[in-house]
């Protein structure tokens, strides 16, 4: 199989978060960064098992700088074969979702992985872009999977339950929570992952379809009030005229 995985550069989740330029920039200084989780844990592992049981490639791609390079180094030390940066910014998910599609348009790949959403964003917004770009079939937020003659079965997390799909090859796969185990790289995997290609590409002219205006903060968490449990009265007085939930 030829398996192409999206992934992307987040913030660690205990980075303290600031913007800059009148809130319109976020301020990167100081902050650690890491492979997205839903990209590293459940899409590219997933994509690695079938790559096992079926055989095929594992390829993945980043838009982003060249400071992408030490996060794209740890996806090949996880077990992909090589890597592609496509070397811009990633201004937004329908420019990060067409520079992908420009790529892969003529690779002839059969599934393409990507996370259900970064963590930062939260958007779930590249892999929907990526399937009409790519005239693909979506299965979104799958947490299970199933491959065989041709053929996708996939377990995708609705509200309130869980449909069950099914679609040919090629797909596009967003990945959830279950879809696969987190692997932790080892030293060996480490090694050769300095000795895979990582191709550097030149990104396609795309329009700016949207920008960023401006970022705020939420508001900070209020201190937590203590009730005596034997002040029923009082707690039931807060929960309705402060709490306003009863």
């Amino acid at each position: 199989m030829n398996l192409l995985v999206c992934v992307s550069k987040t913030p660690e989740t205990t980075s303290k978060i600031s913007f800059t330029d009148n809130n319109t920039k976020f301020n990167s200084e100081g902050v650690q960064y890491i492979m997205n989780p839903y990209d590293e844990w459940y899409a590219l592992v997933r994509a690695l098992e079938l790559k096992e049981k079926i055989g095929g490639t594992v390829t993945v791609i980043n838009v982003g700088p060249p400071a992408n390079d030490v996060i794209i180094r740890k996806a090949l030390a996880i077990g992909a074969d090589e890597a592609v940066r496509v070397n811009a910014e990633p201004l937004s998910a329908a420019y990060v979702a067409e520079q992908i599609s420009a790529y892969a348009k003529d690779k002839s790949y059969d599934i393409i992985f990507t996370g259900k959403e970064t963590i930062d964003y939260s958007g779930a917004l590249v892999g929907g872009m990526l399937a009409e770009m790519m005239d693909m079939s979506l299965c979104s937020f799958a947490s299970h999977i199933e491959v065989a003659d041709g053929k996708i079965t996939a377990k995708c997390d609705i509200e309130g339950g869980v449909e069950v799909v099914s679609s040919s090859l090629p797909v596009v796969v967003t990945a959830s929570k279950g879809l696969a185990e987190q692997r932790i790289p080892n030293m060996r995997g480490i090694m050769m992952a300095k000795r895979k290609p990582l191709n550097i590409v030149e990104p396609q002219e795309a329009k700016e379809l949207s920008r960023i205006t401006a970022y705020e903060l939420p508001d900070a968490k209020s201190g937590v009030k203590l009730i005596d449990p034997e002040n029923m009265d009082e707690l039931v007085k807060l929960l309705n005229e402060e709490a306003k939930v009863i």
